[in-house]
């Protein structure tokens, strides 16, 4: 049999006791290191667990700490159970925010861990020690909520050189009460890279996406008032996407609502419709880029050149028909 594939990775977890989050960030020289490493949950805490990986630290771990165990307690119980505990690696914060790191002896180096407070960053086949104090000097002075803290250590990890075989993939699990699609679950945010050269920055690619169509985190304070100026932008780029088809006015009558309201269903942006005649940011700007994206492309389509049937090989064909035949 085999020898099981060790994750040479980087990650970290971590809690905001302010907006009642954890979450995991986490970057791997290994495919789909977002099906492994992290677990979450708004009862319990965060896990990471990593190297020759057991997975069952996940959700072993996990109800550990829903029981009222301490990270390190879950640390310390996790490995002390476990024949391979020195090719394990393992990061834990828990509902006090109390964190915990475990790196087996036996770790690919540089292997190792830095705690700070509410978060710990851990990784192995890495460069050098500066992977993880980059990381959690990131944790402690990004500003901003904790995805931004969580991706921020993922980009301090990989400018310091992360994980000495490369870059394939990456993830962000972030967890809050009601959180998840509809309010039912506390999955808020869960994105995956599982193959790509760049992953950490596809990664923050796609959250951006994510964060666009399924979340509200952005500041009220930059709400854009929908004065004729404005208008009359959304009428215009409306108009060149095909969802309106009346006068560039400025006026925000009901045509122009009912186009704008059906861009934002079309694009999964119900989240971001507004009745107080008020536009978020985000969504100015990418109403803007699609309607100068598909501006271009109808500048670049080939025109349709009439009667070119009738001088190809078509023509003998047209011929006959036209004769009858």
């Amino acid at each position: 049999m085999p020898a099981p594939v060790r994750f040479g990775t980087f990650s970290v977890v971590a809690r905001d006791a302010d907006r009642g989050e954890f979450g995991v960030a986490v970057q791997s020289r290994f495919i789909s290191v977002g099906s492994v490493v992290p677990w979450a949950s708004i009862d319990a805490g965060a896990i990471a667990t990593q190297a020759l990986a057991n997975a069952s630290y996940g959700p072993r771990g996990l109800e550990l700490l829903r029981q009222g165990v301490s990270a390190r307690e879950v640390v310390e119980r996790l490995t002390r159970a476990d024949a391979e505990r020195e090719h394990r690696q393992l990061g834990v914060v828990d509902l006090r925010g109390e964190a915990a790191s475990y790196t087996g002896k036996e770790c690919l180096d540089w292997a190792g861990h830095v705690v700070g407070h509410q978060f710990a960053c851990q990784g192995n086949i890495l460069v050098s020690s500066d992977v993880v104090e980059a990381m959690a000097r990131a944790m402690e002075t990004t500003p901003g909520d904790l995805p931004e803290r969580l991706l921020a250590a993922l980009s301090a990890g990989q400018k310091m050189g992360g994980d000495r075989r490369g870059m394939q993939s990456a993830s962000l699990l972030v967890v809050k009460d009601q959180g998840g699609y509809g309010g039912t679950i506390d999955r808020w945010i869960d994105v995956r890279v599982d193959d790509h050269p760049s992953p950490i920055e596809e990664l923050k690619r796609v959250f951006a996406l994510y964060d666009m169509t399924l979340l509200t985190r952005e500041d009220p304070s930059t709400l854009l008032p929908l004065d004729r100026e404005r208008v009359q932008q959304v009428q215009g780029a409306l108009k060149a996407l095909g969802f309106y088809f009346g006068p560039v006015h400025g006026n925000y009558d009901p045509p122009t609502q009912q186009a704008f309201s059906k861009f934002l269903g079309v694009n999964n942006f119900e989240s971001k419709e507004r009745k107080d005649k008020k536009v978020w940011p985000s969504v100015m700007n990418f109403l803007a880029e699609a309607a100068r994206e598909a501006e271009e492309r109808a500048a670049t389509a080939q025109k349709p050149v009439y009667g070119a049937l009738d001088a190809g090989p078509g023509r003998a064909a047209g011929e006959r028909r036209r004769k009858g035949r």
